[in-house]
């Protein structure tokens, strides 16, 4: 991480009724994680509509450093992680809206410097009519870890 001068920042806390990170056997199951710091969203609206895709692209990268952020948090480092099983993308946009793929870049761009292409995950990217709190990307992760 210092390497690529990426700043992971502080672990995300719940909007509600739930944990961040829970653990079943060697995977490491995250919450949705939305374009926040703290609980300050960074992005809100639909993406080609009331934000860019660059601006979507970026979400996406802010996104997956939070959920970065929830793994080092509750594993204790990111050293544990042996491979990212699965990357979920949401993007809010409209119903005509065709860049989906360039908004999941932000999040698997983000793995693929941090992880290597050896860890580059499978992805499912889909496009939604709305994310909680009005933001425009939501990021779902499940990590196999060491145990």
């Amino acid at each position: 991480m210092r390497e690529l001068a990426l700043a992971i920042p502080p672990a995300p806390t719940p909007f509600g009724a739930y944990v961040e990170a829970i653990q079943s056997g060697s995977l490491l199951f995250l919450s949705g994680m939305l374009p926040v710091v703290g609980h300050s969203p960074l992005y809100m609206g639909l993406v080609g509509k009331d934000i860019s895709v660059a601006d979507g692209y970026d979400a996406a990268r802010t996104a997956c450093l939070s959920g970065l952020a929830a793994a080092r948090s509750y594993l204790g480092s990111l050293n544990r992680i042996r491979t990212i099983a699965k990357l979920g993308v949401y993007i809010a946009a409209p119903s005509d809206f065709r860049e989906h793929p360039k908004v999941a870049d932000g999040a698997s761009e983000l793995l693929l410097s941090v992880f290597g292409p050896d860890r580059l995950p499978p992805r499912i990217v889909l496009g939604v009519s709305s994310i909680p709190l009005g933001m425009p990307v939501e990021i779902e992760l499940v990590l196999e870890i060491e145990t």
